[in-house]
């Protein structure tokens, strides 16, 4: 929904109507769905995580909850007119062109803009996911005509794919392999051209409709699990803030604005403090054993755990990690890597926190 204000002239007569941002539900006004809240904001502080899986049922506020997330994060700086949002000072996150220009003294200009979410359509292909090449154009006039896709939109951003289980499995394996280096390369003709991908993904899908295979869900670093609200008072709060909203957001985000401001600078504090997050290395070696345990292959479970572990502690103000904050991820970091089987269905979190209370010497209640 996008709204309006009408500009007036001294005499009190409207003169124009100046369009206004599009109306996002804000985060701090979603109700429940803590688990789903909690995986999101830890990827944001620290994208490295790996993204979220969220699997839950239909019209749990899934797509509404990260447009909100998108929304509330604060402007980057960008290349101006840059397709790939470059970061102006990390080569990392630069485009070959842009880096190529600041190497040889030239002024970019800079420009500040919102965090994009990229949603992905259930029909792309690979070329408007990766990009294009020209190849009449690059033979004929001999310089790479590049026609950026999704990721290359998507750079410094989020990308968001609703129903990923129904998505092709070989799309998928493409999003994960940029999400995890950084980079989209494309390949034609014996001409590659690659530009940074550095994005939060995540994923949402309805376990009736079919789950992942085991070996792509394992590559998303966290799964939420979200379920239909059943308190009638929760269910009536959530149908009324709704309303309220859709009737007349203006006010509805003005109520709310204070508490959008406080948590973005707790984010941006966060994303400041991570670095210095201190995690002891007895604590380390018991996420290690809680993986063994549990038989996870590989050592993407332990890494993921370091690192979402860290972030909490960051997210809470906190420069050391504790117990309780490993208590609180380790299921949504581990219980997608127990399943072996693809018939098999993911645990519900109560096996990593049984075989987590037997290394921790905690007691895990049912």
């Amino acid at each position: 929904m996008t709204y309006t204000t009408e500009a007036r002239s001294p005499n009190g007569r409207a003169t124009a109507s100046i369009p206004r941002r599009r109306a996002v539900f804000p985060f701090t006004a979603i109700v429940g769905q803590e688990e789903m809240k909690l995986a999101l904001l830890l990827n944001i502080i620290d994208p490295k995580i790996g993204g979220v899986m969220i699997m839950g049922d239909r019209g749990t506020g899934k797509s509404t909850t990260i447009r909100a997330l998108a929304d509330l994060l604060p402007e980057i700086e960008v290349v101006a007119d840059d397709p790939f949002n470059s970061h102006p000072n990390d080569p990392e996150m630069m485009g070959d062109e842009v880096r190529q220009k600041i190497e040889q003294g030239a002024d970019v200009p800079v420009a500040r803009k919102k965090v994009t979410m990229v949603d992905l359509p259930l029909g792309a292909t690979e070329d408007r996911v990766c990009g294009t090449i020209d190849i009449e154009k690059a033979l004929s006039e001999g310089v790479k005509a590049f026609e950026p896709g999704l990721l290359a939109k998507a750079n410094r951003g989020i990308l968001y794919v609703d129903e990923v289980n129904l998505l092709d499995d070989h799309l998928v394996d493409v999003l994960l392999d940029s999400a995890a280096s950084g980079w989209n390369t494309v390949e034609r003709e014996g001409i590659s051209i690659r530009h940074p991908a550095r994005f939060v993904l995540v994923g949402s899908g309805n376990p009736e409709e079919g789950e992942l295979r085991p070996q792509l869900l394992d590559r998303f670093g966290m799964h939420a699990e979200i379920r239909t609200v059943k308190q009638p008072e929760l269910r009536v709060q959530i149908v009324e803030q709704r309303t309220e909203f859709d009737q007349d957001p203006i006010p509805f985000l003005d109520h709310y604005q204070p508490r959008q401001d406080a948590l973005q600078q707790t984010i941006v504090d966060a994303q400041a403090r991570l670095k210095s997050i201190n995690l002891d290395h007895d604590l380390r070696v018991k996420i290690s054993q809680v993986c063994s345990e549990l038989d996870v292959d590989g050592l993407r479970g332990d890494i993921v755990t370091n690192r979402a572990a860290k972030a909490l502690a960051a997210l809470e103000g906190r420069t050391d990690v504790t117990v309780d904050d490993i208590r609180r991820i380790v299921p949504l970091c581990l219980r997608h890597r127990l399943r072996k089987d693809p018939m098999e269905s993911i645990d519900s979190g109560y096996k990593v926190e049984k075989v987590f209370g037997q290394v921790f010497g905690i007691e895990v209640t049912e």
